[in-house]
This record gives C-alpha cells, structure tokens and sequence, in this order.
C-alpha cells in the first residue's frame, strides 16, 4: 500500500473517502472504522502474501526429481 495515501486516509478518512467517489453515509461509515482491527488485519494479510509467496517455491523433493527427470530420465 501508499504509504502516503495510507497517512491521509489515517488523518481524514472522511475526505479520502469522498476523494475516492465514496457517497456520504459510505464516508461516515468508513469514519467508524475499527482501527485496532484494521492494523491488525493488515499485518495478518502481509504475512499470508509473504508465506504464499515463499510456497510457491518448489519444494527439495520437488527439485530433485525434476533434477532427475531431466539429467536421468528417472522417475518416469
């Protein structure tokens, strides 16, 4: 995220929020805003988006039998 757009957002969500074309009850809702639960949330998110991007990665099984398949025509 922006980290500039985020300090805006933080400062005046009301104003962001109709910058961003939000109507008014939208704005005053998003006014009410959870903001313990939001940060909290947004480190629970950022560490699901680093875990899946580490899981992606082949694992060692995984690299050796296509090591194998590739130089031996093993595990075919």
């Amino acid at each position: 995220m922006d980290p500039d757009a985020r300090a805006r957002f933080k400062a005046d969500p009301y104003a962001e929020a109709r910058r961003a074309g939000l109507s008014p009850d939208e704005c005053a809702a998003i006014v009410k805003i959870d903001w313990v639960g939001l940060e909290l949330a947004t480190r629970s998110f950022a560490k699901k988006r680093r875990a899946k991007v580490r899981s992606t990665r082949p694992s060692l099984i995984a690299r050796v039998q296509n090591f194998f398949l590739s130089t031996l025509g093993f595990f075919r």
